[in-house]
């Protein structure tokens, strides 16, 4: 009986009692469709404010459109970059459901917090009563502190919820098998298609509530959301195999690379002092030790070409046990260098998705927002992107997929590299689109007569619209395309992480937005007039800055082209 069940139980996974999975009764697509349902949630509960951000802190915190955008930015770079920090802990600590829970606790108190802002003017900055002499103030002392408290609470919250709850859904299937394999690829693609969904909800709907009754009911519905996501994600708890951790993988990165320059180092000195030793009576003593030492450096013998150096950190050492690695360990630490070219190819491309909710966001707030007799919130522009990708994913999963792996007679059918490639070409043409429709915006104003007036310009809102569609759809093949490729490359040890490198990605796309700015800002400012200065955005040289962000969005697409065509696949390997 006991053989039994040791057969169905899935190895290496528990259930939330701690007990061991069984198969037929843990993971698959039920316990993968839940957490779906919960990132739907999630997602609306943090997008809804992140989109409309920027007009929340200009309108009612009174800070200027750049210091807005920038505030957003790194707010949205933080919440992301924090998903490291989850996925680190998924996988050294704790389990990627306690994660999960945990952080969703985190990001109800910062949006609790920021109800109550809302809801309470003795917590709100003074009214402005002359803007144009500049008696306005942006929130300060005490009251940015509860502004900034609530706002980093909800990005601790949210970066542990995207590292924990990605690899928690594709830990789900079975990579033993085709099915299992497919399945999982499917779960990355409709994750992105239940990112979608949440979103729609949030800049319709939350910002719709946002603009017309009120943002404490704007907060108020996001955190409400987040917590139905959270007893949602706690009624399945059943049905969930869970992967137990394993031990800190960032510790046998270090202990691979300290070995290494460490043994370096010692055989330099070695070979020094047997460069001096030139008495007859050593010579047979140094043959034996060369012997010794080149046997023990043609020890090893890993998979994963290149890193060859990381090798030696195999070699025995009795006098530094702390130092002695396994092949299994120095063939994952190469299994992650391996990937970095990647990870870094794909800052730029996040940088231009910034864009979506700064920069573009009040561009349309100066246009004519109406459709017919509707005004529609200018936050509430992603929906065109948002659309886009909830027609193109199931499209690209149900037809497009199929059809590849036909033709390539592959299992994957489009690669996870091709995938990325094609979302950085539709980030270059975002950026040239992006430039096109700021000089026609600013020649309409011009034209008018209206650079300097605060009226809507006779304009409509949906030219940023071509933009949003082509930074969507650059959205859809990046996002599902990387967190498919480090979960599938990375070490089973690993993968929390891992995963977590693709928010990772888009955090630093972000602080790089914010960066850039600052740094055009700097040096455009010696002029007398940098480009995207002041208050008025008519003023900003916002089609330079786009230019910009095209041509280095070019330069990063050849330093990717060079990095992917080296790359070789660990999982098409191991299939093998």
């Amino acid at each position: 009986m006991d053989e039994e069940q040791q057969l169905s139980a899935w190895e290496g996974y528990v259930n939330w009692r701690s007990r061991p999975a069984m198969k037929g009764h843990h993971g698959g697509v039920l316990a993968a469709s839940i957490i779906l349902v919960v990132e739907v949630l999630e997602n609306l509960a943090y997008l809804a404010n992140a989109s409309n951000l920027v007009l929340y802190l200009s309108k009612f915190m009174h800070f200027s459109p750049s210091i807005s955008a920038n505030i957003v930015t790194n707010f949205m770079g933080t919440a992301f970059f924090l998903a490291i920090v989850g996925g680190f802990l998924s996988d050294a600590f704790l389990t990627t459901s306690n994660i999960f829970l945990i952080s969703a606790a985190i990001e109800f108190m910062g949006l609790l917090i920021l109800t109550v802002q809302a809801h309470e003017p003795s917590f709100q900055p003074s009214l402005c009563l002359s803007t144009s002499n500049n008696k306005c103030y942006h929130v300060r002392g005490g009251k940015a502190a509860l502004l900034f408290t609530g706002l980093y609470l909800v990005a601790l919250g949210v970066g542990g919820i995207k590292g924990s709850l990605p690899p928690h859904g594709a830990e789900q299937f079975d990579e033993n098998t085709p099915e299992g394999r497919k399945q999982r690829s499917t779960f990355f693609n409709y994750f992105v298609f239940c990112l979608s969904c949440g979103a729609l909800i949030a800049v319709t709907f939350v910002v719709w509530i946002e603009d017309n009754i009120g943002w404490q009911w704007g907060f108020g519905t996001s955190t409400v959301s987040i917590l139905t996501g959270t007893l949602i994600f706690i009624l399945g708890s059943a049905t969930y195999r869970i992967k137990i951790p394993t031990g800190s993988p960032i510790t046998t990165i270090f202990k691979v690379l300290t070995a290494e320059i460490y043994k370096c180092s010692h055989k330099k000195h070695r070979n020094a002092v047997m460069n001096r030793d030139t008495s007859p009576s050593h010579g047979t003593e140094n043959s034996e030790e060369e012997m010794s030492e080149s046997q023990q450096n043609a020890e090893p013998n890993t998979e994963t070409q290149g890193f060859e150096l990381l090798d030696r950190a195999v070699t025995n050492d009795p006098s530094h046990q702390a130092l002695e690695c396994t092949t299994k360990q120095v063939e994952e630490v190469k299994i992650v260098l391996k990937t970095i070219p990647i990870f870094a190819s794909t800052i730029m491309l996040n940088c231009c998705l910034a864009q979506l909710s700064t920069f573009s966001v009040q561009q349309a707030a100066t246009m004519n927002t109406k459709l017919g007799s509707l005004r529609v919130p200018p936050a509430s522009l992603p929906v065109f992107p948002v659309i886009f990708i909830m027609i193109l994913a199931p499209v690209y999963n149900h037809i497009i997929l199929p059809f590849a792996r036909k033709a390539t007679k592959t299992e994957m059918g489009i690669t996870h590299l091709q995938r990325i490639g094609t979302g950085l070409v539709m980030s270059i043409l975002a950026m040239a689109v992006a430039a096109m429709v700021e000089m026609k915006r600013k020649g309409v104003a011009l034209q008018h007569g209206l650079l300097n007036s605060s009226e809507p310009l006779p304009i409509t809102f949906l030219w940023i619209a071509l933009q949003y569609l082509f930074l969507g759809s650059a959205d859809l093949f990046s996002l599902a395309g990387l967190m498919e490729f480090f979960f599938t490359e990375a070490p089973v040890r690993m993968r929390s992480l891992a995963t977590s490198l693709s928010w990772t990605s888009l955090a630093m796309g972000y602080y790089l937005s914010s960066m850039l700015v600052s740094i055009v800002n700097s040096i455009t400012g010696y002029s007398g007039h940098p480009w995207l200065g002041g208050s008025n955005l008519n003023h900003y040289r916002l089609e330079r800055f786009y230019w910009m962000m095209c041509g280095l969005s070019g330069l990063n697409f050849l330093h990717y082209l060079f990095w992917a065509y080296l790359y070789q696949y660990r999982s098409m390997t191991t299939s093998s």
